[in-house]
């Protein structure tokens, strides 16, 4: 081993210090190459990538100095994430075009589901007007009021309207293109009629069987406990969220309990701590097996099995899986006696789930999840020490303020490290998350998920109703704490949006501060902190626009206005909220000029000052003033030299734009210039897809595929 020449022996003491932790690093890299595979604009030829993975390998191999073998070894690493997504997205199938009018729906039903004001279906080789079946699935949900006896298996006909998956808010938005992709999602829709069963199918297969038990327990729960009650009993049991009505989802959210409905580690913990400790306690009222059984390795079996059965309910969600990778870890850890690393267990839940789901990298769930983790393993190894002064001689004064801080630091280090990623996708900062955890995590763990756990035991025998109604109270408590919380002064705060560079030098500063032993950790805190003020050189738009043309909003001097048209988006909205940093409402449209005001509208059409420009919103006639020009028509100029300008056809095209304006001109970003061609996002459409309409002069400008 050869060391830098500026400072012998310094590097080869460092890598001695932090023995052990550079294996950490291998599945950060694995997802930093997925990432960069999901944020390219086209795709790669698969060669490229192979290539350069066997040029990073032979290098890792031929090295002699640390120098270059460890940075050879984390590409081939960052190298294998990006095989791993681009293999996801060729195995996936493609997408396929779906019509404009409503259409005879007949398939197969893979699940339903509740919502708080009816029921969801999701259809699986689905036929469209007697045409071949769909490779992808299909979600409808069904009239109000429609009480179709149905489960899954039935094959069923509905007269339905469908729809792709919405395209981002915003350039740089949330890609639900890409998720609907990936979980193999074709097209929504909503029932025109009621649905008709046309024979009631057998439950076959694995998911199909696990899915039907859903539906028989979820069908338990609402029998027996009230409304909101019965949707958070059946999210914790079952994993399905989609009846919690959005007050309640709202209040757990702005109280920071929202981790609480995602299944996680928390759950998965307490249901395998149960029945490794029961299965122990029972084993050991034996004699002889107390005497002669491996009572300890047989008591961790039993909780890893069930474990893996509390996965597979509740739909083996990214937590959980995280959560149950390192689960498996430590089981093997006890079974052959030895203590499982936790950092190791963290790192190979990562690179499993790269491998499995890299498109999950790209998701919040993930980021929250992983964040959350390692400052939980870094933070409790570094105040070890600290935390067993302050345990002192174990007298019970000193447990139990020893509990009580763990409670708080534990709700604080996990909060604080995924709050940054909660507010790049959410806009939102949670301020009393560490008092609400407190109350609430505990109450799952000591009452509501022992409660619910003993229900799905005594359901077989029809005997889970005194068990339901405890874990109903529990979450009735739970509830009071989020709604309590969340009505607090300031519990919920607008942030500015992250810049995505800024997102990844903060994950690289969280990962360098958790996995590093030596001082050098602390580097990380200077990236953190540059990833935290990276908004500051992103400013938000200055015009957005929906990619329907239904919403255009304007962020002026005296705050932004929303210049709505028929059937504008609640969700597009919230999101333009987000990407502006703010939780006040839109300003209501003048109907002049206002004194001190910039913004002035008269009949159909708006005008406003912003960076020293002129922006104008049409629904008439185009004029040629003003350095950018919006309308939710089509346009056509008769001036030489036309402005800037944003029409219906502009996002029809190129989907939601946005536009930032200075004096010196106005910049204009599409939604196709982030995302780019890739194969979750649809082909730029022909002249024969044309929507009829549209007058000759906007159909001329449409360009041949």
């Amino acid at each position: 081993m050869s060391d830098s020449p500026a400072e012998p022996g310094a590097f080869t003491r460092w890598v001695a210090g932090e023995r052990g932790r550079f294996a950490v690093w291998l599945p950060v890299c694995m997802a930093l190459g997925a990432a960069l595979y999901f944020s390219l604009k086209s795709e790669i030829p698969p060669a490229s990538g192979a290539a350069a993975g066997v040029l990073a390998l032979a290098a890792a191999w031929i090295a002699r100095s640390d120098w270059l073998r460890i940075p050879a070894i984390l590409a081939v690493a960052a190298l294998l994430g990006m095989a791993s997504a681009q293999f996801a997205t060729w195995r996936a199938a493609p997408l396929a075009d779906l019509p404009s009018k409503a259409t005879i729906l007949t398939g197969t039903i893979r699940a339903v589901e509740q919502l708080p004001n009816g029921r969801r279906v999701t259809v699986a080789q689905a036929s469209l007007d007697g045409g071949p079946a769909q490779a992808r699935l299909l979600r409808i949900r069904l009239r109000g009021g429609d009480e179709t006896p149905l489960r899954t298996g039935d094959a069923i006909e509905v007269r339905a309207m469908l729809s792709r998956p919405a395209m981002p808010a915003f350039p740089g938005g949330w890609d639900f293109q890409r998720d609907a992709f990936f979980a193999g999602f074709g097209g929504f829709g909503f029932a025109l009629r009621p649905v008709a069963v046309l024979r009631q199918g057998e439950v076959e297969g694995l998911a199909a069987r696990v899915q039907g038990l859903r539906e028989v327990i979820v069908a338990r729960i609402d029998a027996a406990l009230p409304p909101v009650r019965g949707a958070i009993a059946a999210t914790l049991l079952t994993g399905g969220t989609s009846s919690i009505p959005e007050a309640d989802r709202a209040a757990f959210r702005d109280s920071g309990l929202a981790h609480l409905l995602a299944i996680a580690g928390l759950h998965i913990g307490v249901v395998m701590l149960w029945v490794f400790g029961t299965t122990r306690l029972l084993l050991a009222l034996s004699e002889r097996a107390a005497l002669y059984w491996p009572l300890k390795p047989i008591a961790a079996i039993a909780a890893l099995a069930a474990g893996l059965f509390y996965m597979v309910l509740t739909s083996a969600h990214v937590p959980i899986v995280r959560s149950f990778a390192m689960a498996s870890l430590v089981t093997l850890g006890v079974i052959v006696g030895r203590r499982a690393m936790s950092l190791r267990g963290l790192a190979f839940a990562m690179a499993v789930l790269v491998l499995l789901a890299p498109h999950e990298v790209m998701g919040v769930s993930f980021q929250m999840s992983f964040s959350a983790v390692l400052a939980l393993i870094a933070g409790y190894e570094a105040l070890r020490p600290a935390l067993a002064r302050l345990h002192g001689n174990g007298a019970w004064h000193r447990r139990l303020l020893g509990h009580v801080v763990a409670l708080a630091l534990t709700s604080a280090l996990a909060g604080t490290a995924s709050a940054p990623y909660g507010a790049y996708h959410f806009g939102h900062a949670q301020l009393y998350y560490v008092f609400a955890n407190m109350v609430a995590v505990p109450l799952t763990a000591l009452w509501v998920m022992p409660a619910g756990m003993l229900a799905l035991l005594l359901m077989p025998l029809h005997a889970e109703g005194p068990a339901l109604w405890a874990m109903g109270w529990g979450i009735e408590a739970i509830l009071f704490i989020g709604r309590a919380v969340s009505a607090w002064p300031e519990a919920v705060i607008a942030v500015p949006h992250m810049a995505p560079w800024g997102l990844l030098v903060l994950s690289l500063g969280l990962a360098w501060l958790g996995i590093w032993r030596t001082r050098l950790r602390l580097l990380g805190l200077v990236a953190i902190l540059a990833g935290l003020l990276s908004p500051l050189t992103a400013p938000p738009p200055d015009v957005l626009v929906s990619a329907d043309a239904r919403l255009i909003g304007l962020r002026t001097a005296e705050g932004h206005y929303i210049i709505p048209g028929k059937g504008g988006s609640k969700l597009v909205r919230e999101s333009w909220q987000q990407a502006w940093g703010t939780d006040a409402p839109a300003k209501p449209l003048p109907a002049g000029l206002s004194p001190g005001e910039t913004m002035e509208c008269a009949r159909n059409d708006c005008t406003a000052q912003i960076g020293g420009q002129t922006i104008r919103v049409l629904r008439g006639s185009p004029q040629c003033e003003g350095a950018l020009v919006i309308s939710p028509e089509p346009l056509r100029f008769n001036c030489a030299t036309p402005p800037a300008y944003i029409d219906r056809f502009s996002v029809w095209r190129h989907g939601a734009h946005a536009a930032w304006v200075t004096k010196s001109g106005v910049t204009i970003v599409t939604d196709r210039d982030v995302r780019g061609e890739r194969p979750w996002i649809p082909r730029m459409v022909s002249r024969s897809a044309i929507p009829a309409g549209l007058p000759q002069a906007a159909r001329d400008d449409v360009p041949e595929e």
